[in-house]
Formats: C-alpha cells, sequence, structure tokens
C-alpha cells in the first residue's frame, strides 16, 4: 500500500490563494470611486445583459470581478439577505457593514473548505451616506477578508497597477465627470504602460447618488447621459491642461503636487 501524499496545511490554503488570484486576474478590472455627490462605478464590459454592478438595498451597490456564475449567486444571496433584514426589523438597519460581513463569512467558509474549489471572485460592497464622510467602501478579496478602503478602489485584472494610479490622482470633492474620466483613464492602462481608447459602448456605470430625492440611490449611467459625462470630462481635463502649460514651470511643479490624492 502506497504511503498517502501529504501537502501541509499552509501549503494548501497557498495553492488555492494562488489558484483564486489567477482567476480572478483574468477577468476585466472595474474601479470604485468617490466623487463629491456620491460613489460611482466604472468597468469595462462589452455585454449590456451580464452585469458587474448591482442594486443591492436602498444606498447600497454591488460591484464584482471574476467568473460571473460564482459572484452572480453571491449577489443574488445579499439581496436577500437586506429584503429579509430590512422587513423584519428596519431599513435604516441594512447596511454596508453588515453586508460586508454576511460575504465575508461565506467566502471564508468556502476558501478554507478542502471539499470545493475556492471562488475566483473579489467583491466591493458601497454605501452611500448622507456625506461623502459616511460614504463606506469595502473590499472582499477570495480568501473572505475585508478591506475598508477610502477614495478609490480597482479589483479584478491589473488591480494593482491601476490602484497605484488612482492613489496618486484621486482627491476628494470631485465632479462625477471628473471622477468617470480617471476611472476610465485608470482602466485604459495596459500593464506595459501604454494607453488603448475605450468606447463608451464598451463601458458599464453606474452610481450610488446621494442627491437623488428617492429612497433608492442607485442608478445606472448609459447612453447619451454617458457621452455627455465623458464629453464634459474631457474637456475639463483638457481646459486644465492648457491653464498649466500656459502657468511658469515653478507654478506647473506646485499644480502637480496638488493634484495627488490624499493618502490614508
Amino acid at each position: 500500500m502506497s504511503t498517502p501524499f501529504y501537502v501541509s496545511p499552509q501549503q494548501a490554503m497557498a495553492d488555492r490563494a494562488e489558484y483564486a488570484r489567477k482567476g480572478i486576474a483574468r477577468g476585466r478590472s472595474l474601479v470604485v470611486l468617490q466623487y463629491a455627490d456620491g460613489i460611482v462605478f466604472v468597468g469595462e464590459n462589452p455585454s449590456r445583459a451580464l452585469h458587474k454592478f448591482s442594486e443591492i438595498y436602498d444606498r447600497i451597490g454591488f460591484a464584482a470581478a471574476g467568473k460571473y456564475n460564482e459572484y452572480e449567486n453571491l449577489r443574488i444571496g445579499g439581496v436577500r439577505y437586506a429584503d429579509l433584514r430590512g422587513y423584519t426589523y428596519d431599513r435604516d438597519d441594512v447596511t454596508a457593514r453588515g453586508l460586508a460581513n454576511v460575504y465575508a463569512q461565506t467566502l471564508g467558509t468556502i476558501f478554507s473548505s478542502q471539499a470545493e474549489k475556492p471562488y475566483e471572485v473579489e467583491l466591493v460592497v458601497a454605501e452611500v451616506g448622507d456625506s461623502p464622510e459616511n460614504d463606506q467602501i469595502y473590499r472582499l478579496p477570495h480568501d473572505g477578508s475585508i478591506v475598508d478602503e477610502h477614495g478609490s478602489v480597482a479589483v479584478g485584472g491589473n488591480a494593482e497597477q491601476i490602484s497605484g494610479y488612482l492613489d496618486q490622482r484621486h482627491r476628494d470633492g470631485m465632479t462625477l465627470a471628473e471622477a468617470l474620466k480617471l476611472a476610465v483613464q485608470a482602466l485604459s492602462r495596459d500593464t506595459n504602460g501604454s494607453e488603448r481608447e475605450i468606447p463608451a459602448e464598451r463601458l458599464e456605470v453606474a452610481v450610488l447618488d446621494r442627491t437623488r430625492p428617492q429612497q433608492r440611490k442607485f442608478k445606472r449611467i448609459v447612453g447619451g447621459q454617458l457621452s455627455r459625462l465623458l464629453d464634459s470630462g474631457a474637456g475639463a481635463g483638457a481646459g486644465a491642461a492648457s491653464a498649466e502649460s500656459g502657468s511658469g514651470s515653478e507654478s506647473a511643479a506646485e499644480t502637480e503636487t496638488d493634484s495627488g490624492s490624499d493618502e490614508e
């Protein structure tokens, strides 16, 4: 009788983590940014039916990268949890923090179980508050850990490179057009440093808009509205670049220094 092959628990978990990371990296990246009036979700998605972003509850949005069937199961579970909790208690008792904890338990259980493969997904759960200071953004990797994010977050694909780009350029108080322009610029950067153009019809964009008068703050931005925002953001960027080039080198250096985002 042959001796069974032994794999240490540490090596087994490392192999499962590497498997999940490779699966997530094969998907397209997406970014979530705070702006003055809420939170915007931006991703490259050629499909008009299979969404990366969805509404979970009144003020809560969901974004995911990785395998569609796996994160769709998680999304449906999150909607059921939110509806049941809101019906049983109160609508204000449904929070992004509570939902993130539920997702963390589910992902953590699946990741540590040897009976099935880990989920190849990375999630973002965001809740818009009455003010930017009360916004909440949580990133949940494949292993069920929770990362509290502020300002901007990127998942999927080359998320590390995109996150570095956003950290340097994102700032508080941006308009929706400015935030959308920055997100598209970040997604357009390839791993080799070159840039490519992403047409509007290949973008999926949604917002949690705190200024909406209704209770539900989630809204998709499509068609003419998306095109106008992209054109507006490009015009604002061109105007800022023109003003900067007209100033002296000393002023340009100061502008470049001030344009960086606040580090956490």
